[in-house]
């Protein structure tokens, strides 16, 4: 048997910044009613200046969020404060100075720095101005802000400092301010970057860092900091200078990134509702000898794209036509949940929502484009990584993986024993060599190659799968799965490759989202899938406030518990139709939507019949004070399944937010 997960609510800070155990990034307060922006992007700030004011935007938001930053927004300008309901009171450039000095009260002084000998200085000036409360100002801006009456002293000053290269700044860094930094979060951010993310790496007092693993000096000394770093508790904020070294080095430590150089205003967006609303989940089609397809769009892991390119393709009025794997950064749960709520309360039934590489944060395993593993031996990173993964991806209501690139089979288990909450992952298949192989683990995890990977246009992957598809003869259902470049390809895309999938084999072809294409994928093999997903169930319970089918829609959010209340018996029954090997069950409470665990159901029981009259007890909880009940059970055949509750919690009222039976087909 598992242990349960155990998740607490969000709870919203007045003022103040916080760290929860166990939490990837910092937790902000609530923004004020109304926040005061400036636009860096289009004000005739200069470098230092933008760079300044992210400072600020960083010291004041730490205590609560006040002040927003405009930035280039392909998506416009306004669009995700109007989404937000953030009321924004717009300061012109010209009065730049009077927004400094309505805060200055809240800053300590300065540090003075240049870049004339490296950029690298900015980072270093960055670091120390999240340690002592100071904005980096260069020996011009501390001019204006003197002329102008505002009056700072000068805590550090870094332009004496005689370091010309990138590694003997760093390792000045590490030496001298290392020890005062959160070691849970390195913010690795090209100096050349003046805002972005400046404002939640500073307000959470963490180094920043620019160094190329490639350059053998810079690399030893990355290195330092992260040996310092935990696998399963630290995390590296920002970009590389080259992806695969920069990743693959990371990964090493077991350590991921979390691609977010161009993140605009993550301390005002961490501040909201930690609070993540999933949608509804509609049931799958019935399994029947057809071709399923996955098509993934790339890329979900980087949280600037799913803040500014996911939310134009988003607006594209092919979106819904069929069904679209996006795959979006769990991240977000922390960094930016009011994007991800934005996304599922706009959701049609056919956009599924699946992780970006390869869980929390981009973890590259294996690098096939170099053949080289970063992670082999290291198996207690592995499991580190994907304890890390796990309640984020259940916060985040994300069913699929996609890894990059390709595991080994003790990689594979431990995502089997560790992410729970997965119904399957993608591998990327280059195309460089021998064919990936789909592997199962557990009894219940498909690990299935997207071929091709990386697709840069839908007419690579339909010649990828022309042959199989034409020559399809129907005697048992086709899997076949892929990835888009999401840069190049969009849902009117998708749609027209199915126009031509169509043409190759008339009436085979079932675009899927992804839950509905691995639970498919099981069926077919015999293997666990939740068969609550079944189209062929049905649903029904004791009186209650709400439809019984809210207690397996795939939710627990708000509105879609199931909830009864007096005195009689309350009780949710499900019958498949068919006879299915069940061997777990899942139950989320009420705290798994946040609410207070007191009101979780506390005492219960679970029944199985074949005949639906008489009834077995498989399992009952007693003193139950968990959000998620997630049982293994000694293997039962049964039609029928029945939850009693036997003692609802805080208020005599049950509330069941959602429930998953996971069985397979029995053998004719």
């Amino acid at each position: 048997m598992n242990k349960p997960l155990r998740r607490e609510p969000h709870k919203l800070l007045e003022k103040g910044i916080s760290w929860p155990r166990g939490q990837a990034f910092s937790r902000l307060s609530i923004p004020a009613d109304t926040l005061d922006g400036i636009d860096v992007a289009n004000g005739n700030l200069s470098s230092s200046e933008k760079t300044m004011f992210a400072a600020l935007q960083g010291l004041v938001n730490k205590t609560q969020p006040r002040i927003f930053l405009y930035e280039v927004a392909p998506e416009g300008k306004n669009k995700w404060p109007g989404h937000l309901h953030l009321n924004i009171r717009e300061y012109p450039s010209t009065r730049k100075w009077q927004l400094l000095e309505k805060y200055r009260k809240e800053i300590a002084g300065v540090v003075l720095y240049t870049t004339e000998k490296n950029a690298a200085y900015r980072n270093l000036a960055s670091t120390v101005s999240g340690i002592r409360n100071a904005l980096p100002v260069t020996p011009a801006d501390y001019a204006a802000l003197t002329r102008y009456g505002i009056r700072l002293p000068v805590l550090e000053d870094l332009t004496k400092l005689p370091y010309t290269t990138a590694a003997e700044i760093y390792r000045y860094l590490y030496d001298h301010y290392w020890k005062a930094c959160t070691q849970q979060l390195l913010v690795s951010l090209s100096p050349g970057v003046e805002t972005r993310i400046r404002d939640i790496g500073i307000a959470s007092g963490a180094a920043f860092v620019w160094l190329d693993p490639r350059k053998e000096e810079e690399k030893q000394v990355l290195n330092t900091f992260l040996a310092d770093m935990k696998a399963g508790e630290s995390i590296i904020l920002g970009w590389w200078p080259e992806e695969r070294s920069g990743v693959g080095l990371g990964t090493s430590r077991g350590i991921s990134t979390v691609a977010a150089d161009f993140y605009e205003n993550a301390s005002v967006y961490a501040g909201m509702s930690h609070i993540i609303s999933l949608p509804e989940v509609p049931k799958m089609p019935k399994l029947e000898n057809k071709i399923y397809i996955a098509v993934f769009l790339s890329d979900g892991d980087n949280v600037q794209y799913c803040q500014h390119a996911m939310s134009k393709l988003w607006d594209d009025k092919s979106r819904g036509i069929i069904p679209i794997n996006w795959t979006v950064s769990p991240a977000l749960a922390d960094l930016g949940p009011g994007l991800l709520n934005y996304y599922y309360a706009t959701a049609t039934p056919n956009d599924f929502f699946a992780s970006g590489p390869s869980g929390l944060g981009y973890a590259l395993i294996y690098d096939a484009l170099n053949k080289k593993w970063n992670l082999s031996g290291e198996q207690r990173y592995i499991d580190a990584y994907t304890k890390f993964t796990q309640p984020y991806i259940e916060k985040a209501g994300l069913r699929v993986i996609t890894i990059w690139d390709e595991l080994n089979g003790a990689q594979m288990e431990a995502y089997t024993n560790n992410c729970r909450y997965l119904y399957g992952a993608t591998l990327e298949d280059w195309g460089r060599g021998a064919p990936l192989k789909t592997v199962t683990k557990g009894g219940r995890l498909a690990f299935i190659p997207n071929r091709p990977g990386y697709a840069g246009n839908v007419d690579d992957i339909y010649k990828k799968w022309q042959q199989q598809i034409k020559t399809f003869d129907g005697s048992k259902p086709l899997f076949l799965a892929a990835q888009g470049i999401s840069w190049k390809m969009g849902p009117k895309d998708i749609v027209r490759l199915k126009e031509k999938l169509e043409a190759l084999s008339p009436g085979n072809i079932v675009i899927c989202r992804g839950d509905h294409f691995f639970s498919l994928f099981n069926k077919a093999h015999q293997l666990d899938f939740n068969l609550t997903l079944s189209p062929e169930m049905e649903i029904s319970s004791s009186p209650a406030a709400t439809d019984a089918a809210y207690a397996a829609d795939g939710t627990p959010s708000g509105k879609y518990k199931w909830v009864s209340s007096g005195n009689g018996a309350k009780w949710i029954r499900f019958d498949f139709k068919q006879p299915y090997r069940i061997d777990r069950y899942v139950i989320r409470h009420a705290g798994a939507d946040g609410m207070d665990p007191a009101f979780n159901t506390r005492s219960f029981k679970i029944e199985v019949s074949t005949d639906g009259t008489s009834w077995k007890t498989v399992d009952r909880r007693s003193h139950n004070t968990d959000n998620v009940t997630d049982r293994d059970i000694t293997p039962v055949t049964a039609r029928y399944i029945r939850l009693s509750v036997l003692d609802t919690g805080k208020d005599k009222t049950a509330r069941i937010g959602d429930i998953e039976i996971y069985g397979s087909r029995t053998m004719d």
